[in-house]
């Protein structure tokens, strides 16, 4: 029997890149805290996502760089190398990250084998592939392709792994909390300027009910129609007397105005993006809203780690990718009909987010409200 290791004093934990992935991962990084008391918890993150995780006690410290281009791991390495961490826990895939792992000198570094990066990690676990597990083996299509593992329960795994290597751990196994989030006082203070600056007074904002509409995504085939958006906007407003938040990045910010543009008058939606909206004001803006209707993307766990009820819109992509510990979420998807063992992503066509009715969501946003 292989004795256990020893409990590092000093880990490093590699954060995933995307919003919603790295809310997904708090469930592990609680995990790693309640049962390395005493050890000193980095985190290496991305630009942003220092933003998304300031304000809780889940990391001591955060290195914020990319691993982009030739030099990218190298730079990286240099960020970590004086810290002399001891171990590395990566929850990214990607090869980059463990090659700057390696040349920052930690010695052990865990993560899944995927992306060729096998070699440079001295702990490896395989993911499931759809022929290994149920119910998808039971499908022909792509057998060698990866399951559907929630993305929680993926990184959940991983730390527990880490853990059990130590000796740590229940008989039972651990079981998973909830996704968290925190936020500063400056975040907070600046969500409640931008939201009085967008006609929303601060003396007014605990006692109005607010809805944030969340249109965009990083996959244009996963964005709900627009002049739904809109329609659903002027029903909220209109008719639940809600005051209606509409959000997105940069980027988006085209698709926001449109949406803005098509609602009626009286609905005076208003365009978050236009006041400065970081991730930081993000959270504080959230956590203020009655309801989320958002996307298969990223704001939709940060409104699950401040418990705002929030429907999802799953198309084409599949929600088994994203299950998140969250009961106050109503998920529609695109085609409920599709046999379990099918994943969505193989059925573009026949899962397009267009097929999800503006009833739907009306009625699913009326349950969430008349639950709360």
């Amino acid at each position: 029997m292989t004795a256990p290791r020893h409990k590092p004093h000093a880990l490093l934990i590699v954060l995933p890149s995307w919003v919603g992935d790295a809310v997904m991962a708090t469930p592990a990084l609680r995990l790693l805290r309640e049962h390395l008391p005493g050890a000193l918890l980095g985190g290496l993150v991305r630009p942003g996502i220092d933003q998304l995780l300031s304000g809780s006690e889940l990391l001591d410290e955060m290195h914020v760089g990319r691993t982009g281009g030739m030099m990218g791991p190298k730079r990286l390495a240099a960020k970590v190398r004086a810290r002399r961490y001891d171990a590395a826990l990566l929850l990214t895939n990607s090869f980059s990250t463990a090659l700057a792992v390696r040349l920052a000198g930690i010695p052990e570094r865990i993560g899944y084998d995927r992306d060729g990066r096998g070699i440079l990690l001295t702990d490896r676990l395989r993911p499931l592939r759809r022929r290994d597990a149920e119910p998808y083996r039971r499908s022909e299509t792509s057998p060698d392709a990866w399951a559907p593992v929630p993305a929680c329960r993926y990184y959940f795994d991983l730390a527990a792994h880490l853990l059990a290597g130590r000796g740590i751990g229940p008989p039972g196994g651990f079981t998973m909390g909830p996704l968290e989030l925190g936020v500063t006082g400056e975040d907070d203070l600046a969500a409640a300027d931008l939201l009085a600056r967008a006609g929303v007074p601060n003396e007014e904002q605990r006692r109005t009910p607010m809805a944030l509409l969340n249109p965009g995504g990083n996959d244009p085939a996963k964005r709900w129609p627009a002049d739904r958006f809109a329609a659903l906007a002027d029903y909220l407003a209109q008719k639940r007397g809600l005051r209606v938040l509409l959000s997105g990045s940069p980027d988006e910010a085209e698709l926001i105005r449109s949406i803005a543009t098509a609602c009626a008058p009286q609905t005076r939606p208003i365009d978050l993006q236009r006041f400065g909206l970081t991730l930081g004001t993000l959270k504080g803006v959230v956590r203020r809203c009655r309801v989320m209707v958002t996307n298969d993307t990223g704001p939709r766990h940060i409104a699950a780690a401040f418990g705002v009820p929030v429907v999802t819109l799953f198309g084409p992509t599949d929600h088994r990718w994203t299950t998140i510990p969250f009961e106050d979420e109503a998920r529609l998807l695109a085609d409920p009909t599709l046999p379990e063992e099918e994943v969505a992503n193989d059925h573009p066509e026949r899962c397009r987010i267009e097929r999800i009715g503006l009833g739907d969501v009306v009625n699913a946003v009326n349950g969430l409200l008349a639950a709360g």
